[in-house]
This record gives C-alpha cells, sequence and structure tokens, in this order.
C-alpha cells in the first residue's frame, strides 16, 4: 500500500488533472513541445487561460518548461502523464461506446 505522502501527492496530481481544458492542453503536448501561442491555436483556449493552466500544471509537475529566446516551450513532464491521461479517456471512450455501462 502506498505511503499517506505517496497519496496525498496523487491526489494533487488527479486534481490538477480534473478539467477537461487542462487535459486538452496535455493532449494537444502529446505530439511534442509547443509554446503558449501554439497550444492557444491547437486547443482553442484564450491565451491567458492557456498561460493559466500550463502555470498550474508545471507547479504540480505535469509539464516542464524550457525557454528557447523569447519564447517559452512546454511538454509533458514524463510519458508516465500522456499514459495516465490516455487510459483515462480511452476508458471513457470505450465506456461510452457501450450504452449498457
Amino acid at each position: 500500500m502506498a505511503d499517506e505522502l505517496t497519496l496525498e501527492r496523487t491526489a494533487r496530481l488527479f486534481k490538477a488533472l480534473g478539467t477537461s481544458s487542462r487535459l486538452r492542453l496535455i493532449v494537444g503536448l502529446q505530439g511534442g513541445a509547443q509554446t503558449v501561442s501554439q497550444l492557444v491555436q491547437t486547443t482553442g483556449l484564450s491565451q491567458p487561460l492557456t498561460s493559466q493552466h500550463l502555470a498550474s500544471l508545471r507547479d504540480i509537475g505535469v509539464v516542464a518548461a524550457t525557454r528557447h529566446g523569447r519564447e517559452v516551450h512546454y511538454e509533458i513532464a514524463d510519458s508516465h502523464i500522456s499514459h495516465i491521461v490516455g487510459d483515462a479517456i480511452a476508458h471513457v471512450a470505450d465506456d461510452h461506446d457501450n450504452p449498457e455501462a
């Protein structure tokens, strides 16, 4: 069984992933690093909202940021995040396809 600190950190991770906007950003980053401007175009979110969500995701360690001159490129921090989100989306899609679920 996981210790209490690990469970608390896991709960914070799920809380950070708990909005469709943040999930949209993670899905947008699955193809590789992007700037805020690119993510705005990819996701359809406003620039301020995109920046706010990226800051939250960065604080919890879900995304990493690298400065390239004047631009900051965001990417998924590790493959576990992609798998968690991908598996959750697949789970929901499977349940949606099954009217008895």
